[in-house]
């Protein structure tokens, strides 16, 4: 989609484009720039997070930074408008910002006088050239009047009575944030939080300048108050003698400080999504296998000295991940997909292997594509470069697109074993548990021997249990004998 419109010859805007297929909105996460900077063909100027992964946004022409329509943390919709670029700076005046999308114009305060030219307030925003005074606002305090009155309605609340601000009139105050009978005052991030949270701003008490509801005046309001008694206000206790005895209460800890709210939205959203999808739309079968893969370590061991293996990682991931390719090269019907709108089983012809990844941002399952073309060492390579990409959360979408079967190890997190909820659009997954020294029977005798457990989940709606057990076996055969990744690749 077009992500640049041209607003005269001399300034262009670039949009919020489709960085995943299908997606609507992203976050922006990162500002790279401010208004005043010079930027180049290509360079990146923000970081925004899809539903899919964090991306970085490259700006495609040369200017200088005329404004950001949008401060971090603000989700903005695909094709609206997030920089504005003086692509022939100092060719004349510039136009008055944008109106902001988000929310309706709000006056600043009275000033004595504004200076010539722009001052810019807020990222995205900024006040126009204008030699005339302000109207004053009516109805809201001054700062210190402000303060003392939301601190009075703050201390009634908590039952306390405040201390009255010295020689100060008796303000007139909206019931709540906001100007007198008019729209609360709210920064659209703000705004955008209180409707996450499902608070009206009309209910909050501002604690910000001028009346302005804050982050921390909305998050407030969002935790739960303690009980209050509707009872009158009774009288203080008669003080306590040394020989009475005294009743200790236990203090009431506000439900706020044992709670934290995080709202859902980008990965955690898509992840959510997905799971609830594919749990209940792709009937699940789960089958389990124990296999001694004392063999399979000996042989990462002498891998890791191979001349060829130089300078990639070489773990256990990297056999099981072999084995399970030459698993489904022996059953091929297992890498399939159910097209519900068809009603057609869809057979693959090639894997892209999908390996789920835990990132600060949540679960992520990047493939490597067409991994059953290539050869160990190319394996090897891949695996590191996917796993390094999504440590440091720069996984594009296209990455995570189109896999057909995946692998998750849960054994990194010291666990046996699980049951792993298959990738939407694939049919199956494989979790490997911890691999851990247990007594074994090994030739007839009891030894110390390297176990672990996998898991299989499969679609049953095109994989039965003959199919999926010999997928599964398969791979357990593979990884207690390993020479037979030669013998059947």
């Amino acid at each position: 989609m077009t992500t640049m419109t041209e607003t005269s010859a001399r300034f262009r805007e670039f949009k919020m484009p489709d960085v995943g297929e299908g997606l609507t909105e992203a976050e922006i996460l990162k500002w790279y720039v401010q208004p005043g900077d010079t930027v180049t063909d290509g360079q990146v100027v923000c970081e925004v997070e899809t539903a899919k992964a964090a991306v970085e946004l490259p700006i495609p022409f040369d200017g200088v930074v005329h404004e950001l329509r949008f401060p971090e943390g603000t989700t903005v919709d695909v094709g609206q408008v997030i920089i504005a670029i003086d692509v022939a700076p100092g060719s004349g005046d510039a136009p008055a910002p944008a109106a902001d999308p988000v929310q309706e114009p709000v006056d600043e305060p009275a000033a004595e006088a504004e200076p010539k030219g722009r001052t810019p307030v807020l990222v995205g925003y900024g006040v126009a050239e204008s030699s005339t005074k302000r109207r004053p606002r009516k109805g809201v305090p001054a700062a210190p009047e402000a303060a003392a009155v939301a601190a009075a309605v703050q201390a009634e609340l908590n039952g306390h009575a405040a201390p009255a601000p010295a020689a100060a009139p008796a303000p007139s105050v909206p019931a709540q944030g906001g100007a007198a009978g008019g729209r609360p005052l709210a920064k659209p991030p703000v705004r955008k939080l209180a409707k996450d949270l499902g608070i009206d701003l009309a209910t909050v008490v501002p604690t910000g300048k001028d009346g302005v509801i804050t982050r921390e005046d909305v998050h407030a309001a969002a935790a739960p108050a303690p009980a209050a008694s509707e009872a009158p206000a009774q009288e203080a206790p008669a003080p306590v003698s040394a020989e009475s005895p005294v009743a200790t209460e236990p203090t009431a800890v506000p439900d706020s400080a044992r709670e934290t709210r995080v709202p859902v939205k980008g990965v955690r959203k898509a992840i959510a999504q997905a799971m609830v999808g594919s749990a209940f739309t792709a009937p699940h079968v789960t089958e389990f296998v124990t296999v001694d893969v004392t063999r399979t370590m000996k042989l990462v061991a002498e891998l890791k000295e191979d001349k060829d293996m130089a300078g990639v990682r070489v773990n256990p991931l990297l056999v099981i991940a072999k084995a399970l390719l030459v698993a489904i090269k022996r059953n091929p019907e297992v890498n399939a997909a159910w097209d519900e709108a068809n009603q057609e089983i869809v057979r693959k012809h090639y894997v892209n292997l999908g390996i789920a990844a835990a990132t600060p941002r949540g679960l992520i399952v990047p493939n490597i594509k067409d991994a059953h073309d290539k050869t160990l060492p190319q394996l090897a390579e891949a695996l590191g470069e996917l796993v390094a990409t999504a440590r440091d959360g720069k996984t594009s979408p296209a990455a995570m697109a189109g896999g057909t079967v995946t692998i998750t190890n849960v054994g990194v997190f010291g666990v046996d074993t699980g049951t792993p909820i298959l990738n939407p659009g694939e049919s199956a997954i494989l979790a490997v548990g911890a691999i851990k020294l247990q007594p074994w029977v090994h030739k007839g005798k009891v030894k110390p021997r390297q176990v672990t457990t996998l898991a299989l989940s499969f679609d049953h709606r095109l994989v039965d249990g003959e199919l999926g057990s010999k997928v599964l076996a398969d791979v357990a055969a593979i990884l207690e004998q390993p020479k037979r990744l030669i013998t059947w690749a």
